[in-house]
């Protein structure tokens, strides 16, 4: 029998248990509060690109100028589809999870352009990661507008690329920049749910397909990358703050869960808020919004004077994406197209040093007994 502390720490979802290593990120330490390789997320997202962050996680260190400019037109190049894919993606309905779009677009990617072995493991990765927003996209915008894109564009950013295939045009400097700083928040946070999911499948010596989309699979679900989507359908509910605070309350009262604050890590904030609470701030001053951001606000202001909960990350992405013209079903697999750098890296630090991920569990059941006859039972 476990003893009173493993009891314990098997009901609370392996919080506190330390289950591996990393070189990667930092999450909830002193400090920077999240850093990939070392480095304050807060200042990547101040001054870097996503490609460059990309190529931080994925090779080691930050890229020289050539390395970006050679790794951005890479990426650019691998961007289209396989027609076999577009096949697939027609033929899945309008009201289609997104999130299953993208673990269906991975897997039949998978089964098109297979990684052979290991050694092809960056060549997998820098392809998912160009073609990542094309598979979302060329789904949405042919299931419910009915046209076929295409999905090569003359964006040199994958942020830009992006939002010019969901629009159609060319975005606006403060759109690519807030695009940009999104995915860098997003692009890696430690041993979190989905990547963990990823390790344990990479573990087993399989394929990076079949880890990304065991990774997918578990990003899915409200209580990891779906809170961004739960705060955007609860910021709809309020034309007013005033209506907002009255509202919450009640919530609070019935014990309603209230998504996009707190964390299972950090303490006291997350660093990743103020980051894009900012850009939410200046894109409701460009769309001349009177009614989300002040909503927000007052949620914010409500949830830290009733219950000490800060805003995650999720909360202020929420408003940024909707002045954006983002359609809420799409905030989580925006999250995709960024992770799928930290779960890659992931992977590769797991083949780098790798013993099968296989913890125990406490049994609670019936002690061993005999199978009764059938007349016995």
């Amino acid at each position: 029998m476990a003893d009173a502390k493993n009891k314990v720490l098997s009901g609370a979802g392996l919080r506190g248990q330390i289950a591996g290593q990393t070189a990667l990120s930092t999450v909830g330490q002193e400090g920077a509060g999240l850093t990939y390789r070392g480095y304050d997320v807060r200042d990547l997202a101040k001054t870097g690109k996503f490609e460059e962050v990309a190529y931080l996680l994925l090779y080691g260190e930050l890229p020289t100028q050539a390395q970006l400019d050679a790794y951005s037109e890479r990426l650019k190049g691998m961007r289209d589809l396989p027609d076999t894919l577009k096949e697939v993606l027609e033929r899945l309905p309008a009201d289609a999870h997104p999130m299953d779009v993208m673990r269906i677009g991975v897997s039949v990617l998978g089964t098109l352009e297979p990684e052979q072995s290991f050694v092809d493991q960056h060549d997998v990765t820098d392809r998912l990661l160009a073609m990542l927003p094309a598979v979302l996209i060329y789904w949405y915008r042919f299931s419910h507008e009915g046209v076929r894109i295409s999905c090569v564009t003359d964006e040199a950013d994958l942020g830009g690329h992006f939002l010019a295939l969901l629009h159609d045009k060319s975005p606006s400097e403060l759109h690519r920049e807030v695009m940009n700083v999104s995915m860098i928040l997003y692009a890696e946070h430690e041993f979190n749910a989905s990547t963990f999911t990823g390790r344990v499948c990479a573990s087993t010596l399989s394929d990076l397909y079949s880890c990304i989309t065991g990774a997918i699979g578990s990003l899915r679900g409200p209580l990891h990358g779906g809170a961004n989507e739960a705060a955007m359908d609860l910021i709809d509910r309020f034309s007013s703050p005033e209506e907002a605070v009255a509202e919450l309350k009640q919530m609070m009262a019935r014990k309603e869960l209230i998504m996009g604050f707190g964390h299972a890590i950090y303490r006291e904030s997350d660093p990743r808020n103020e980051v894009i609470k900012d850009y939410s701030r200046r894109l409701a001053e460009e769309v001349g919004d009177s009614v989300i951001y002040p909503v927000s606000k007052a949620i914010e202001q409500l949830m830290w004077d009733e219950k000490r909960l800060f805003p995650n990350a999720d909360f202020y992405h929420a408003s940024a994406y909707r002045f954006m013209g983002i359609p809420t079903k799409l905030f989580t697999p925006i999250f995709v197209c960024s992770r799928l750098t930290g779960w890659a890296a992931h992977v590769f630090e797991q083949r780098a040093n790798n013993r099968i991920i296989r913890p125990s569990a406490e049994y609670v059941g019936v002690e061993q007994r005999q199978v009764p006859a059938m007349a016995e039972r």
